[in-house]
């Protein structure tokens, strides 16, 4: 019996199978790592949709044409349409389900046509609220959020006028609830 308790307290203190499963264990857990730190450089370099909003409205808008030699921009000269009232969802966060009420002009290019847009102001009104439903409410209540909103109404609209184009939108009321 005695010699038994010798033999397991010397066999149990190095056993070659651990060691190895805990190097193997190690090797993958810094392989996991490396994958995930280049996956992160992949995203953070890929531009936002922000920034492909913004530069998409550039392009469109003719920003840098409108500069004058002084580098300020000059304004332009446009139509203004009123939008009726908008009542919408907004995307469900944590909290209660919330709306907007939103009241909007639409300032488009002086080439736009009324007819046009009289024509389309149903896919105009889905546009906007689709694009209202899309967003929660702590993305609405900052600044920086509500110039976003009007830069993707913009460009949502604009993608199906024929004849002239949305320059700004101004909102009359924007009340979140």
């Amino acid at each position: 019996m005695a010699e038994e308790g010798e033999n397991k307290a010397e066999s149990g203190g190095k056993n070659p199978l651990l060691t190895v499963v805990l190097i193997l264990n190690v090797i993958m857990m810094g392989g996991i790592a490396f994958l995930q730190l280049q996956t992160h450089k992949k995203l953070t370099s890929q531009p936002s949709m922000q920034d492909v909003v913004k530069a998409e409205m550039k392009k469109v808008s003719g920003e840098d044409d409108e500069k004058s030699e002084t580098g300020e921009a000059k304004e332009q000269s446009g139509k203004l349409f009123p939008l009726d009232g908008f009542t919408a969802n907004l995307a469900q966060g944590d909290g209660p389900r919330r709306f907007i009420r939103l009241n909007a002009v639409l300032k488009l290019s002086s080439d736009a046509k009324e007819e046009e847009y009289k024509a389309r102001k149903p896919q105009i009104r889905d546009a906007i609220i689709s694009i209202l439903n899309s967003k929660r409410p702590q993305d609405l209540l900052k600044g920086q959020g509500k110039e976003y909103l009007k830069e993707e109404i913009k460009s949502s609209i604009n993608t199906f006028l024929v004849e002239g184009k949305v320059l700004d939108v101004y909102y009359v009321g924007f009340q979140v609830n």
